[in-house]
């Protein structure tokens, strides 16, 4: 089952993150492979979305639930579609220097071999990239004079 655990250091507060990353609604304006959303509840603790991902013609749809504890966590767990298993967790912590640690998991497995095995050949570079497009969104909506950030990471595939 792939799985990828990684701690960032970005320029922006803890709640700002949370922000992001719990705006699921807004994931396909800068995700790739997120063709659509649909929100089927929401509030300030608990959201059940539909998510549909699309990747070189073919489209899959699934549910998750977000649970949202602010400003330092959100947790995403399966409900249903193509996928076995898919455990998601983000959490936001003051790195003591006006910036935060940003600490996230993620581990899935396909019910389809074959789609676990694809998924397996490209889940790093998936991840780099989806990685890249929530800092590239940080960026965009909390514009900051210190725009780096470091990084390290643990993956098992």
């Amino acid at each position: 089952m792939p799985k990828h655990q990684e701690t960032r250091r970005l320029p922006y507060t803890p709640t700002q993150m949370f922000d992001l990353v719990s705006d699921v609604a807004a994931y396909p304006q800068f995700l790739p492979w997120i063709s659509a959303i649909r929100v089927r509840s929401d509030s300030e603790t608990e959201m059940v979305a539909d998510m549909i991902v699309g990747f070189k013609g073919v489209k899959e749809s699934f549910t998750s639930r977000v649970h949202k504890h602010r400003p330092d966590h959100v947790r995403v767990d399966y409900l249903d579609g193509p996928l076995k298993h898919l455990h998601n967790e983000w959490q936001f912590r003051d790195d003591g220097q006006g910036g935060v640690l940003v600490d996230f998991e993620v581990e899935f497995e396909f019910k389809n071999r074959l789609f676990e095995m694809l998924a397996g050949q490209f889940f790093d570079k998936a991840l780099r990239k989806m990685i890249g497009a929530f800092e590239a969104r940080a960026a965009d909506l909390y514009p900051s004079d210190s725009g780096s950030s470091s990084s390290s990471a643990h993956s098992a595939a």
